[in-house]
């Protein structure tokens, strides 16, 4: 599969607005505030940057110059109906740069919309339950064979072709479908619900697949955090999950010009994501093991964590591109499953390297 390279970079806002297109009563309708996440993932041109490696500062400060206008302001006095969708598409319009970048806004902590380039919103929301569980099909002495208990996290995706239109689903006919189900879930035992007896990531988003799908067609996929590190996407057809780490590095860039700081020796708290797609195992309800995710891992894992990264033996220039292309190359042979590495410098900002079909994943 080919690969595919491309940035990803995230700012926030403080700003008021009111939507007067939704109905009266409805609690956006009037004057409110929110700080609104915005994130841009794109590829860019190779000529973008000063030098190879510095395209995710370029990209990080092309996004805050571009979203400054509407730092601490009224939205509707540059947004004539400023819903997520349309700051989205704002946003887009400032910057060559944003031309084919998917967007995307987060209004509150739990909600948002992204919008790819065919005019596509995907509006999503989050939710939570308590419950208990365990993997009856586990082989003796895993962990996850005994009675255990997360706080899971549940993200509901809906998609529309909106064109212009101003807004796609509203988040609060997601929260009526989730009302639905969720007493099912939340502080129980999930081996006790029908369909669940085997309650693996993959199958509880399969089962919130097949309870939600048919009264709402607009459901693209469901996200299922079973830790805050580790989590499920279902589309209907294929399962992906994703394993993520901190690992703490020294880097200098040396592609940098020597008066920039990114020439100096400096640090960052990376975050690495990896994503998953393989075929379920229909015995163990799952497609990869998480804990064999971070054992095969780990050996990498160690060359990187508390290290000097551009001394690392074939990472190239220090930057996120280097090092992603570098994991890659090291773990592909021992995770065949894999097809797509994020890796952030700085929260929100870095690159995602992906070979694999662009299915189901965070950030979209």
């Amino acid at each position: 599969m080919p690969e595919h390279l491309s940035y990803l970079a995230s700012t926030t806002i403080e700003a008021a607005r009111a939507v007067d297109i939704l109905p009266d009563g409805h609690r956006s309708k009037g004057v409110h505030g929110h700080s609104f996440g915005v994130r841009l993932r794109t590829q860019l041109p190779d000529n973008c940057a000063a030098y190879s490696g510095g395209e995710v500062q370029v990209l990080e400060q092309a996004l805050a110059q571009a979203v400054a206008p509407l730092d601490y302001s009224f939205l509707n006095d540059q947004i004539t109906v400023p819903t997520d969708e349309n700051v989205g598409r704002w946003v887009r319009q400032q910057s060559p740069l944003f031309a084919a970048a998917v967007v995307g806004i987060q209004s509150t902590a739990n909600e948002g919309v992204d919008l790819d380039t065919d005019g596509i919103a995907h509006v999503w929301r989050r939710y939570r339950f308590e419950a208990a569980h365990r993997l009856p099909n586990v082989p003796p002495g895993h962990q996850c064979g005994r009675m255990h208990g997360h706080g899971f996290d549940v993200i509901l995706h809906a998609s529309q072709n909106i064109d212009d239109g101003d807004m796609g689903t509203d988040y609060d006919a997601l929260d009526q479908h989730w009302a639905a189900i969720a007493p099912q879930l939340h502080m129980a035992c999930l081996n006790d619900v029908p369909g669940l007896e085997n309650p693996t990531s993959e199958m509880i988003s399969a089962w919130i697949w097949s309870k939600l799908k048919p009264g709402l067609p607009e459901l693209s996929w469901v996200t299922v955090f079973e830790t805050v590190t580790a989590g499920c996407h279902f589309d209907g057809t294929h399962f992906r999950i994703w394993k993520e780490q901190r690992f703490e590095a020294a880097v200098a860039l040396s592609n940098a010009p020597t008066d920039s700081p990114q020439a100096q020796l400096h640090g960052h708290s990376y975050l690495i994501r990896l994503h998953l797609t393989a075929d379920l195992d229909e015995t163990l309800g799952w497609t990869v093991d998480y804990g064999d995710v971070k054992e095969l891992f780990k050996p990498t894992y160690k060359q990187l964590d508390h290290h000097r990264l551009d001394a690392v033996e074939g990472i190239d220039h220090g930057d996120c591109a280097s090092i992603a292309r570098w994991i890659r190359g090291r773990v592909s042979h021992v995770l065949p499953a894999l097809d797509r590495i994020d890796l952030y410098e700085t929260p929100g900002n870095g690159v995602s390297l992906a070979w694999g079909p662009l299915g189901p994943a965070l950030p979209i």
